[in-house]
Formats: structure tokens, sequence, C-alpha cells
């Protein structure tokens, strides 16, 4: 029996539809890069670790999250230019085919051509309140795990009038829920051998295998509004607007963000695992100020039209409990950069997700990320 209700299909199909309306309703308009402009290559390893001991303390809703990813980026220099920066190399062979079939003009958005590209690997674990009862919680969210791959274009664009800086990133994440995902495995092998909670009995009644894909876009501004107060610390704000469609993720978001301190170019806040609100995978050196440093506040609300893990799976039977529409986020934390090392911490707080939920959800984000030339 297929389940798959009027108003998610018709979000889903009409999200899907409306994009594709978009895109093919463009003009292609790719500007290709200038024969022999010299490139420096760059690349990044990121990993982020999410958990809710680092918040409420207790396995309970989204309990773990983990995402590596790998950024390659290319920056326009002066001066001589040695062979190997001229030809392609890297990753440019998936860099370039991307751009050249996603080169439209697109309104509000531009170009989308990119000189960063990135790889994601991430899993995410979600569970009910009481992981130690075995019998199926009616009333609370199903056991549930979404283990993917994903691949992103990353885009800078920069007015000199104002320094407004735009930020879009593109990114398309496929993967598998169910007991695929190993979310089980993990979540067991973990309590059993690396801490003292209880081992969790409810897996049984996890949501079934899907491979499932979710498409996100998100346009950020970065406007400076301090750029040398007191102790030369700098403040700026980001708005930013996002839109995700798939079968694992529907849903629109818009958020704001503050930040305090010193050099703020270097990145557009930490790493965060989506749904979160999402900050840069790289953070490029800048010689004349390699040490980074800022504190962060800021929020994001998200009107969801489909979330997998409450309304159960898309195309069978499964154990699903009631979504709320509007879902919010708090967020603060701290970021530091050495030369080509960033580590930060966040905090954060979410609203209930579906009804019934008892408590709000909180949980630390951690992101440590190298960076190296070529």
């Amino acid at each position: 029996m297929i389940r798959f209700g009027r108003f998610r299909g018709g979000m889903l199909r009409a999200g899907v539809l409306g994009l594709m309306g978009v895109l093919c309703g463009s003009v292609p308009a790719l500007a290709e890069e200038s024969e022999g402009q010299c490139f420096e290559r760059s690349y990044t390893i990121n990993g982020t670790m999410e958990n809710d001991l680092w918040g409420s303390g207790s396995d309970q809703h989204f309990t773990h999250g983990s995402r590596l990813s790998f950024v390659q980026s290319k920056t326009p220099v002066d001066g001589p230019c040695p062979d190997k920066n001229k030809e392609s190399g890297g990753f440019d062979y998936i860099r370039d085919p991307l751009n050249r079939l996603l080169g439209w003009n697109i309104p509000l958005i531009g170009k989308i051509p990119t000189r960063q590209i990135s790889f994601i690997l991430g899993q995410n674990i979600f569970t009910p309140e009481d992981i130690t009862n075995p019998n199926l919680i009616v009333n609370d969210r199903p056991n549930a795990g979404w283990l993917y791959f994903g691949i992103g274009l990353i885009k800078i664009k920069k007015e000199e009038e104002g320094e407004l800086i735009y930020f879009d990133t593109f990114e398309l994440d496929v993967g598998i829920v169910g007991p695929g995902s190993y979310a089980e495995d993990i979540q067991i092998w973990w309590h059993a051998n690396m801490s003292d909670s209880p081992r969790p009995e409810g897996w049984r009644h996890q949501l079934k295998n899907e491979v499932g894909f979710v498409l996100n876009y998100e346009k950020k501004l970065r406007q400076p509004w301090i750029k040398n107060g007191l102790l030369r610390l700098q403040l700026d704000f980001m708005p930013s607007a996002g839109l995700a469609l798939g079968t694992v993720y529907t849903y629109a978001s818009a958020g704001l963000m503050w930040r305090l301190g010193w050099n703020l170019k270097s990145d557009f806040g930490p790493p965060r695992i989506r749904p979160g609100a999402q900050g840069s995978d790289f953070s490029p050196f800048i010689k004349d100020h390699p040490v980074t440093f800022y504190v962060y506040a800021g929020g994001e609300g998200r009107v969801m039209g489909v979330n997998i893990f409450l309304d159960g799976n898309t195309f069978t039977e499964s154990h699903q409990v009631d979504k709320k529409i509007f879902v919010g986020d708090a967020h603060f934390g701290v970021v530091l950069v050495h030369h080509w090392f960033r580590l930060s911490f966040s905090q954060v707080f979410r609203s209930t997700e579906f009804n019934g939920q008892k408590e709000k959800s909180e949980f630390g984000s951690i992101n440590g990320s190298i960076t190296w030339k070529w």
C-alpha cells in the first residue's frame, strides 16, 4: 500500500516542477574562464559532529549527526603562473561539466558556475525520548537513520560598492533511510563501548529501507557593519534564505546571523549538518590576517513540507507522527582560525518538531577543518 498523502505529495511535486520550470525557462549564459588565467588551488577537509550529549545530555529526537566533507577551491591570482595552474586538474573534470550543465542565468540567483566543489559523506540518527522501551511508542517519533553522499557547488560574488558579498550553495544529497543507514549498529556499538548510556531497544520499529534524495539551495548575504571598531573589532550580519526539495526533506528556510570578532572575511560561519543553518565548508588562508576569532549568534526558521523522519516512509506503511509545519533554531557559538586550521563549537536549541513532543531539542556542534594548497 502506498501512503503518500495529498499534501505531502503535492508539496513535493509542485516544488520539483517549479524548480524545473525555473531552470528550463532560463537562458544559458555561462561565463568561460579567460584563456591562460592563473589559479591557485587549495583543498579543505571538514569533520563535523553534532550530538545531544553536548546539549540536553539525553538520547532523543535528533541524537547524533556526523559529516565529512572534502572541498577543492580555485582562486584567481596575479603574477607568475606555473603551467600546472593553467591546466585542468584535481576535480575540475567534475566541476566544469557541472558548471556547464547548470550554467543558466537564473533570476535572483544569477550564473551558477563556481570555482569550489565539495564532496560530502554524512549520517544522521533519530530516536524517540525513551530508547530503552522495546515496544512501539505510538505518540513519539520513530527510530530512523540517514546515510548519504553529497556533492555541492559553492559560489561567491562580491559587489565593491557597499562591500556586499553573496554566498550561494547548491548541494545534492543521495542516500538511504532505514536499516541500510547503519544507524542502529552505530548507536548500539557506541553505547556498548564508548559511553555509559543504556542499550537502545526500539530499533526493531525503525523506518524501512528507502533510497532518498534532497536538492538544497541556500543564498547568504554578508554585510559588514563595523569594519574597524574598538580594539579593531569587526561586526557583520548575514541574512540567508534556502530551499530544499526531495523525498527526505522539503522545506523553505530563512535566517540571520550576527558575528563579532577579528578578520570576519575568512568564512561565512561554521559548517553545520542539514537541516541546520549552513556556514562555509572552506576557510581560505589570508596572508595578511592569519588569525581569525569571532563569536556569533543567530536563528533560522523553516516551513516544513516533507520530513521523512516524522512523516514515515514515502511508499510503504511505517510509524509516523504529526509533524509541525513551522520549526525554528536558535544557535550561538565561537570560531577560531589559525593559518590553515579552523575549530568551532556551536550550541543549538530547536523548537518542537511534532505534536506531542514533550521537550525542545538541544545539542552541540563541533567542527574541525584543515586547508592546504597545491
